[in-house]
C-alpha cells in the first residue's frame, strides 16, 4: 500500500530483520531536509516564530526546509535561509545530520551553520506564516528553560553548534 502527498509518501512494506524474521513496517518516505543555524554575530541567532498547521500553533524554531528533487543539501540550506529570513550567508559549514524519527521515517536533516550574513530579500512560500526573531544567547537559554523551544531539530542543532550542552 502506498499513499502520496505533496512532499512525502506513506507505505507499508515487508522487511527482513536481522535474525531472519519478516515483518510489516510502516514507512513515511521523506526526501530529506536541512536546518540552518544563522549567526548574526557570535552571540545572536535568527529564529523563526512559525505557524505549524499540523499542530495548530506557533513554534519557535531555526530556519529549515525540505530538499527539492535532486537538490544538494548545501544549495537547499542557502535557498531556505534567504526565503525564510531575508539573509544570505557568506559562509555555510555543515555541522552534522540527524534522523528525527527513525522509527517510521526515512527523513534525514542536514544541519548547517551560516555566518557572515547580509540582507537579501527573499520570497516566502505561500503556505508559510513566519515572523523573524533575533535572539541572543541569554534569551535562547531562558526560552529553553521555560520549555518554549520544543522543536526537536532546533534542539539538536543548538547542541551541535555549541549553544547548549
Amino acid at each position: 500500500m502506498r499513499l502520496r502527498g505533496k512532499k512525502i509518501s506513506f507505505a507499508v512494506v515487508r522487511k527482513k530483520l536481522p535474525g531472519g524474521r519478516t515483518v510489516n513496517v510502516d514507512i513515511v518516505e521523506h526526501p530529506g531536509a536541512v536546518l540552518i543555524v544563522p549567526f548574526l554575530s557570535r552571540d545572536k541567532l535568527i529564529f523563526l516564530h512559525q505557524y505549524r498547521p499540523v499542530l495548530g500553533k506557533y513554534l519557535l524554531e531555526l530556519p529549515a526546509g525540505t530538499l527539492g528533487k535532486k537538490e544538494r543539501p548545501l544549495d537547499c540550506a542557502r535557498r531556505e535561509l534567504v526565503e525564510e529570513t531575508d539573509h544570505r550567508a557568506g559562509r555555510c559549514v555543515r555541522l552534522g545530520k540527524i534522523y528525527p524519527v527513525p522509527g517510521y521515517s526515512t527523513e534525514v536533516i542536514y544541519i548547517y551553520k551560516a555566518e557572515n550574513l547580509v540582507r537579501e530579500k527573499g520570497t516566502k512560500d505561500m503556505d508559510e506564516v513566519i515572523r523573524v526573531r533575533f535572539l541572543g544567547r541569554s534569551e535562547v537559554k531562558k526560552f529553553l528553560q521555560a520549555g518554549r523551544i520544543t522543536d526537536a531539530k532546533t534542539l539538536a542543532a543548538l547542541v551541535l553548534c555549541g549553544w547548549v550542552s
